[in-house]
Formats: C-alpha cells, structure tokens, sequence
C-alpha cells in the first residue's frame, strides 16, 4: 500500500489537463480535415474544368446560331439583289420611249405643231396687305364667320 500512496503523492506529469483535452480535439479535427482535403481539391479540379467545358459549348453553340443568321442575311441579300434587278429592268422597260410612243399614239395623240412659252410670276401677290398689327388682326380672324 505504500507504494500505491507513492504515486498518488508524485506530481503529475501533465500539468494542466484542459490544454491536452484542447490539443487533442486540434489534432482530430486537423486529422478529419486533412482526409477531405484531397477529395475537396479534386472536386475543385473537376468543377473548373466542367465549367471551362460547358463555357466552350454555349459559345461554340453561339457561333454556330451566328454564322445560320449570317448564312441567312447573305440569301435574302441576293434575292433583294436580284429583284431590285428586276424591278429596275421592268422600270426601264416601262420608261421606254417607244412604249411611250405606242400609247401616245392609242390615247390620240401627237407632237405638237407650235409650242407656246408661258410665265409665271414666281411670287404672287397677296390680295390684302399686312397689319401693322398682326396679333389683332389674328383675334379679328376668330370672329369672322367661317368660309
């Protein structure tokens, strides 16, 4: 029994268990933590390269949407082109002198034997002359039975 009184008497070895009990639950969560740490950085890894992965697609389905419209806007131009060709065709065909002349000569008529000159004045004259006052004259105009 005495040397069961000896240990309990010796100073213990640790000297303050809660900084054990601390370091002992850091060691289990750095532990825990580095278990996982592989698996998060390979995730990581396939996270970024499917999201490069999927930006590559919606931009290569975006090109192809654009060169369609491109192919289409490049169709509708020539066949623009080309009835423009041949509406200017059918309006040249329209304003044709002999085509003129044939309904000219359906409708009765004929050159012309005499040509006459007429002038115009290019500034008429106006038939009542200006107010010096033009604001009453214009509250006269409200007045004045309508035409």
């Amino acid at each position: 029994m005495l040397q069961h009184h000896a240990l309990f008497a010796r100073a213990p070895r640790i000297r303050n268990p809660r900084t054990v009990r601390a370091a002992t639950q850091r060691r289990i969560v750095r532990k825990s933590r580095a278990r996982y740490t592989g698996v998060a950085r390979i995730l990581a890894a396939l996270g970024c390269a499917l999201v490069l992965l999927m930006a590559y697609v919606v931009l290569t389905s975006s090109l192809t949407g654009l060169s369609y419209a491109v192919g289409k806007a490049q169709a509708q131009r020539e066949a623009l082109q080309e009835e423009t060709m041949r509406l200017d065709d059918r309006i040249a065909a329209l304003r044709s002198d002999e085509r003129l002349s044939i309904l000219a000569g359906r409708l009765g008529m004929r050159e012309p034997q005499r040509f006459a000159v007429v002038r115009v004045r290019e500034q008429p004259q106006l038939a009542r002359s200006r107010s010096p006052f033009p604001v009453l004259s214009s509250l006269a105009g409200l007045f004045t039975p309508g035409h």
